[in-house]
């Protein structure tokens, strides 16, 4: 088993943090042409959810055979991500459904 070095992990823990704090130019609004619709978006975080998982996989698959390169702080990290990202997904499939039960619902 090899050591965590707390140096490293802590830079890829800033690192982390700094990708999520997004500029605020990120959250300007695009010109309505240019906008992409809902489902291609739900496709995109669908797929985004799907390849955390599989990289987490990987990665827990990797650390468990004892490989050279297999490091316990980022194969942590990136189940955490994955189980996170899957946890938003069932949300907003939740909502979605609740949404659309919402929507029947109403008079015509």
């Amino acid at each position: 088993m090899s050591t965590i070095d707390v140096n490293n992990l802590l830079a890829q823990m800033r690192q982390m943090s700094a990708q999520v704090r997004a500029p605020e130019t990120a959250f300007k609004a695009a010109p309505i042409g240019a906008q992409p619709d809902f489902s291609s978006l739900l496709k995109q975080s669908i797929s985004a959810v799907g390849r955390s998982q599989m990289e987490a996989g990987n990665m827990a698959a990797s650390f468990e055979r004892g490989d050279p390169g297999a490091d316990l702080g980022r194969t942590m990290v990136a189940v955490q991500k994955a189980d996170l990202s899957l946890r938003a997904m069932v949300a907003v499939q939740s909502k979605l459904v609740d949404a659309y039960k919402d929507i029947m619902n109403m008079p015509v």
